[in-house]
């Protein structure tokens, strides 16, 4: 195996170190403490033409793969940036309709969301269908002239609020009416300054800058050709988003691991206690260079998922372990740095500290720990399903 990155891949990992010579992890904290969204690191980004990483070179992206995504979010959390609205939309939205949209709506769409234009976000979860999404209620119900009537409510959907259209998972036809469980659901690509949307900010007690929203649909028109994919076979494609959000969890945590761990490195070199810098001390040491394994072994296995996923080959197994492992290692690499801080550590001037609940949070979130070792046990292991 060649574990060497391509010249581009080592300049797009780069990446994140130049942007953030503008703007840094101080912007990005008072984005948060203004709570408003850092649409103007967006809109570098966008400029310098990383947004549509994973669409077509016709419809305005650079036709690359997972792998260079993945190193884009890695290379931006190393510098304290978890730009989450890359992964809604750069990750999820934007190449599941370059891979299953109509002609017609990729040509309407992906264009403008390349160039930054227009933002793309994505939406499945819902308040009594968190990681059960057999149970989702939202419904867009046929009117039969091409038309459909979409109701119902989601929750917990990241940047919502500064963008243009979400991708939509609904279902056409109820559970109770289908041959088997996952048959009924449709994706819809639908513009969110649509009558009939209004939505709610979650007041959450982490502080970053891209909200966390609940939208409510009541009576919002759409139409066939607003369906990406198939109607009613829209769960058979769901993967293709859920598997890169996974992967690009497992960069962002890398990244954010690793920038602690270099503002542990540098204070530990220079905090002189006693005979000499604390660092010498094996009691900051060991568990330094432990987490710094630790991250090291989730950026491989970030690099292997994505490597299946760019392979067409089947992903689930390792964006599970990557979902899991990455967020591991992230915790425990900002609990290692704050440590190495002692009272420092919880300080604003230091912002330790404020990188633990970012980390904590991708334990949990998209999909949480516990879930994703279910998946292992039953579907890797062989063992039997526990509900």
């Amino acid at each position: 195996m060649n574990f060497d990155m391509s010249e581009e891949q080592r300049m797009i990992l780069a990446y994140g170190d130049n942007v953030a010579k503008k703007y840094d992890r101080t912007y990005w904290m008072q984005c948060a403490a203004e709570n408003r969204s850092p649409r103007e690191l967006f809109d570098q980004i966008a400029k310098d033409g990383f947004i549509g990483m994973m669409v077509d070179e016709e419809y305005g992206g650079a036709g690359l793969g997972m792998m260079e995504l993945a190193l884009l979010m890695e290379g931006l959390a190393s510098n304290g940036i978890p730009l989450l609205s890359l992964v809604v939309g750069s990750g999820m939205a934007m190449p599941l309709l370059n891979k299953h949209g109509s002609e017609e709506i990729k040509s309407r769409l992906l264009p403008d969301a390349c160039s930054g234009k227009t933002k793309l976000c994505f939406a499945i979860t819902e308040p009594d269908a968190g990681s059960n999404t057999i149970k989702i209620t939202t419904t867009a119900k046929a009117q039969g002239d091409g038309t459909y009537r979409l109701n119902g409510q989601k929750y917990f959907i990241s940047d919502a609020d500064d963008s243009d259209y979400v991708l939509l998972v609904t279902r056409t036809t109820p559970m109770g009416e289908t041959k088997k469980k996952t048959d009924g659901f449709t994706l819809f690509m639908v513009d969110l300054k649509a009558k009939g949307i209004d939505m709610t900010r979650i007041d959450m007690s982490i502080p970053v800058p891209e909200n966390q929203m609940t939208l409510f649909f009541d009576d919002v028109v759409l139409t066939d050709g607003d369906i990406v994919g198939e109607k009613d076979k829209g769960f058979q494609i769901l993967f293709d988003c859920l598997n890169p959000e996974r992967i690009l969890v497992g960069a962002v945590s890398t990244g954010l691991g690793r920038y602690a761990l270099g503002k542990a490195v540098e204070y530990a070199n220079d905090r002189v206690v006693f005979k000499g810098p604390i660092g010498a001390y094996q009691g900051l040491q060991h568990p330094l260079a432990q987490a710094k394994t630790e991250i090291e072994m989730s950026s491989l296995m970030t690099y292997k998922a994505a490597w299946m996923f760019d392979q067409g080959r089947p992903a689930g197994e390792y964006s599970s372990y990557v979902k899991y492992f990455s967020a591991e290692a992230a915790c425990h690499a900002v609990d290692s740095s704050l440590q190495c801080f002692g009272g420092n550590g919880f300080t604003k001037e230091y912002g330790i500290f404020d990188i633990y609940p970012m980390t904590r949070l991708l334990r949990t979130a998209p999909l949480n720990r516990e879930m994703v070792l279910n998946y292992i046990g039953q579907n890797v292991l062989g063992l039997p399903r526990s509900y």
